[in-house]
């Protein structure tokens, strides 16, 4: 049944502010259509200077084309296939030859063959920790692609394309964005019914030092280009997609953004290509004729921009609101298929009967009840931080022995623990006394806080936990010699969804919730959980829980 529709407050303010947009923006037609022949030759002259500025970047795109193709040639034909004896050497010697390269990779799918090579020169232990990262993306996403590629590649060349195949993009490396760039190929020589990839990578500093100036340079000085004999010629910028943040400029180039942008979609994929005027804009090469029509049109504007300011406080609620929407699925929909799609796979193979080892149906099963395990604690921390956002969270506060809480606890956790490879201490005071808690919400902190221990650690396994009583309250204690949390991050690790920039944080599963549970838990309960931490020397996540029950502020629901 439909409620009946009524005009409430609500209505009547949303009203109000249509109508205190709509009057403005109706005078503004009027006169925009009064108007419009005036403003045709302008609109011509900037359509034109548009043109022939999309004209010039569509070159530059042609341009690193061609230049990429041609400087591929030669490693093309030099470098080696699967049949030859030395395949790292002669790598290694295309390298040594082409040092605009980082690496070569080698890849032939019928001898399962994947060779690798970087670049001898001297570089920092974290550019070899990126290229490796590479390889083995590629060694895992060759097996399933090569054949794929392999097949499209000589289809390129049979229609008189070049056959090869570009695959470019940003990185965020060291506070900066980096642009890297593969090239796939067929290496000569291979036969047609062979499975053979030739990969190289084109060296992200000589794309920024001296490819990309270099067409610039080309560009800019082209007679094919409409304003080479300008006496104030364009300025050219490149910059990230969706980010305007100055990567590569002409030495002309004057401020931060463009007046036309184009985006490269062939070789370089997700640059975006930037030109203008230096010291001006084109719509300054017809001010004089529109100065008093955008007076009329600023006026304007600023009634219209009074009545977006009163609808501004409205909006912004339902916008957060969608925003927190997306970032909720964005975090949590990969962690929930993943457990899935592996109990699904293990359950199938062993419904279809194949294997025969009990060792590996015993392995098996231990999979699939931890993936059921890690998915139902996924779960619950959802189920969880819904009832937060809506308000509904509700906690049963019983007096609780917490010693005998943590014991069991960490007993159901103790297997995982030991079959990780961890060393384990457990240090419970014997003057603890009962605590009124919710003994589930404390349960799930206590493993929330032993998982990110379990999965944030290194080569250093490690985990102690510690309850003791201080200054009024119980405290709880989670100590690991992991990686660590930069003293910046440390209290941002707490909001909801935010994961830190470590890689091993980014290679780990995870949604963001726990420690975000972990303190509104705690302050629900009266209390606070705080870290000490620093890089590479561990972390120890403290929550205090108050004995005085009146100091817990609020009721049970959150």
């Amino acid at each position: 049944m439909f409620k009946k529709w009524r005009l409430t407050d609500r209505t009547r303010m949303l009203l109000k502010l249509e109508l205190a947009l709509t009057l403005p923006a109706v005078a503004l037609m009027a006169f925009s259509i009064w108007n419009l022949k005036h403003f045709q030759r302008d609109q011509a002259i900037e359509a034109a200077y548009q043109r022939d500025f999309t004209h010039v970047l569509k070159i530059a795109e042609s341009k690193s084309w061609m230049k990429a193709n041609e400087y591929l040639v030669p490693v093309r034909k030099e470098f080696p296939s699967p049949q030859d004896k030395d395949v790292k050497g002669k790598l290694d010697r295309l390298l040594e030859d082409h040092p605009e390269l980082d690496y070569a990779v080698l890849y032939d799918k019928k001898s399962n063959m994947f060779v690798a090579r970087m670049t001898n020169y001297d570089r920092s232990q974290d550019f070899c920790t990126f290229i490796q990262m590479d390889f083995n993306d590629l060694q895992s996403w060759m097996q399933s692609q090569a054949a794929m590629y392999t097949e499209h590649i000589r289809m390129m060349g049979e229609k008189g394309e070049e056959p090869v195949i570009f695959y470019g993009g940003w990185e965020w490396k060291k506070d900066k964005h980096v642009y890297t760039n593969e090239s796939l190929f067929v290496p000569a020589g291979t036969a047609k019914d062979e499975i053979t990839i030739g990969i190289v990578s084109f060296n992200p500093d000589y794309l920024q030092k001296t490819f990309f100036p270099g067409i610039m340079k080309d560009v800019l000085n082209s007679k094919s280009n409409a304003f080479h004999q300008d006496v104030n010629p364009p300025a050219m910028m490149i910059h990230p997609y969706r980010d305007n943040t100055v990567w590569v400029t002409s030495s002309n180039w004057e401020g931060e953004k463009g007046e036309v942008d184009y985006q490269f979609s062939n070789v370089f994929q997700g640059m975006v290509w930037s030109i203008k005027f230096p010291g001006t804009t084109i719509a300054d090469i017809s001010a004089k004729f529109m100065r008093s029509n955008f007076l009329i049109l600023g006026a304007l504007s600023v009634l219209m921009l009074g009545g977006i300011l009163l609808s501004y406080r409205n909006i912004s609620r339902e916008m957060n609101l969608a925003r927190l929407k997306s970032d909720f699925v964005a975090n949590v929909s990969h962690e929930l298929r993943t457990p899935l799609a592996l109990i699904r796979l293990y359950a199938e193979t062993l419904e279809l009967g194949r294997i025969t080892s009990k060792e590996k149906y015993q392995e098996y099963f231990r999979i699939i009840r931890e993936e059921s395990e890690r998915l139902s604690a996924l779960i619950n921390n959802i189920l969880d931080f819904s009832r937060i956002e809506a308000g509904r969270k509700e906690y049963e506060f019983k007096e609780t022995d917490l010693s005998e809480l943590v014991r069991s606890t960490l007993d159901t956790y103790r297997f995982q623990i030991e079959q990780n490879g961890f060393a384990f201490e457990e240090n419970i005071a014997k003057d603890i006394p009962p605590v009124n808690v919710d003994r589930e919400a404390i349960a799930r902190s206590l493993l929330n806080l032993v998982n990110n221990a379990l999965k944030y650690s290194k080569d250093k396994k490690f985990i102690g936990v510690n309850l003791y009583r201080a200054n009024g309250s119980v405290k709880l204690e989670v100590q690991d010699h992991g990686i660590g949390i930069p003293p910046a991050e440390q209290e941002k690790i707490f909001e909801k969804f935010y994961r830190c920039g470590d890689p091993l944080v980014h290679n780990v599963k995870g949604s963001g919730l726990g420690l975000s549970l972990v303190r509104h838990i705690a302050r629900a309960h009266g209390g606070d959980v705080k870290v000490e931490s620093a890089p590479e020397m561990g972390s120890k996540f403290t929550i205090a829980l108050p004995l005085d029950p009146s100091v817990r502020q609020g009721t049970a629901i959150a």
